[in-house]
């Protein structure tokens, strides 16, 4: 397996609730470095752009309004299968249904409030990473 790169943030629920480092603890136990992290408040555009393969969807709206409502923390995590490793970390979307352990299972308040949001495919990874860092501010 490779090491590769995957797009982390930690929504306004958790940061609302001080969870940062208790989220950032569990991604290092599984074995994922952060090799960027910044907290930002994230704009309407820069939400709506985020979640446009969403536009469509009757969420999107409460979506974007959510995304906004708080700080958040980007991040860009690096480690062997990163992708699908933090997918299992954090757990299905819908944390009644998360197994015990990963992040939702843990944190997350609903569906909606489910704390972090991960990227589903290494293209993705590069292309949301892109949406909030540039090269060098990634240290790897």
């Amino acid at each position: 397996m490779a090491t590769e790169r995957t797009f982390s943030i930690l929504k306004p629920d958790a940061t609302e609730r001080n969870l940062t480092g208790a989220i950032n603890a569990v991604i290092e136990e599984a074995g994922l470095r952060i090799v960027a992290q910044r907290r930002i408040r994230m704009s309407d555009a820069q939400a709506k752009k985020f979640y446009e393969v969403h536009a469509e969807r009757p969420f999107y709206g409460e979506l974007v309004s959510f995304m906004t409502s708080g700080p958040v923390v980007v991040q860009v995590l690096e480690g062997e299968n990163a992708v699908a490793k933090y997918r299992g970390v954090m757990g299905a979307t819908n944390p009644a249904q998360a197994d015990e352990g990963t992040i939702r299972k843990r944190f997350a308040k609903s569906v909606g409030e489910n704390s972090v949001h991960g990227s589903d495919s290494a293209e993705n990874a590069a292309i949301e990473i892109k949406q909030f860092f540039d090269d060098k501010d990634i240290v790897g």
